[in-house]
Formats: structure tokens, C-alpha cells, sequence
């Protein structure tokens, strides 16, 4: 008994993250619509990542905040995570007072210096 090949690689499809634009402002109705389509994209796509193109959302407020912390809720409840693209400059920080991560596009991971960055020694500094 054989069954029929799906079209595609699974291994790569399964890397490639899902995309979710998110213009602004959000209603609270919008933002089930929302929960749900991330929830749709990792499930039924086969994606562990859901982009988020932040970049219409406007300036970042409360409001924000709230919508991305219900979308990373959801998604981590269908097993997969948040990445965020062209977040306004305020909008991490925010995101880090009220103590929500998230991993951003084109952002190095907080515990590798960025490539080219050289730490500055000091004359008289012993060597380690």
C-alpha cells in the first residue's frame, strides 16, 4: 500500500515561517480574527514561526502591546512562536518594560555580540 506524495519538501516547508501583515488600528473583534489566523498558519501550514510585519500598526501603545502578547499566547499554544518585522524603535522597549520578549528580524540574539563588534581592552589590563 503507498500513498500519495504531498507537492514540496517537508523538511524545508516545515522551516519556512508562516507571514501575517498587521496594520492599525486593531478592534477587539480584530484581534480574535487574529489569534485565530496565527492559530490556522501553525497548525495547518506546518510552520513553527509566524512573522509579523509591525509595521502598520502605527506608534506603539498599550494597545499594542496587548495584541502582540494575544498573538504570542496563541501561538504558543498551537507549539509555535512570534517573530516580529520593521517594529517601530520604541516598540521593543516597550515590549521589554512590561517584560514580553520577542525575537526580532534582522536583531541578533541578545547573548551573541553582533558580527564586526570587537570589545575595547584597556592598557594594563591582565590578559584572560
Amino acid at each position: 500500500m503507498s500513498s500519495a506524495r504531498l507537492p514540496g519538501l517537508p523538511h524545508v516547508d516545515a522551516m519556512t515561517p508562516a507571514e501575517l501583515v498587521l496594520a492599525g488600528p486593531v478592534t477587539r473583534d480584530g484581534v480574535r480574527g487574529l489569534c485565530e489566523e496565527v492559530r490556522v498558519l501553525l497548525e495547518g501550514g506546518g510552520a513553527t514561526v509566524v512573522v509579523c510585519d509591525v509595521g502598520g500598526l502605527g506608534p506603539p501603545g498599550l494597545g499594542v502591546v496587548d495584541l502582540l502578547a494575544r498573538l504570542q499566547l496563541a501561538a504558543r499554544r498551537a507549539g509555535g512562536r512570534i517573530r516580529l518585522r520593521d517594529p517601530d524603535p520604541a516598540l521593543p522597549a516597550l515590549l521589554d518594560l512590561v517584560g514580553l520578549r520577542f525575537e526580532v528580524e534582522g536583531q541578533p540574539e541578545q547573548r551573541e555580540p553582533p558580527l564586526g563588534v570587537q570589545e575595547e581592552v584597556e592598557p594594563g589590563d591582565p590578559a584572560v
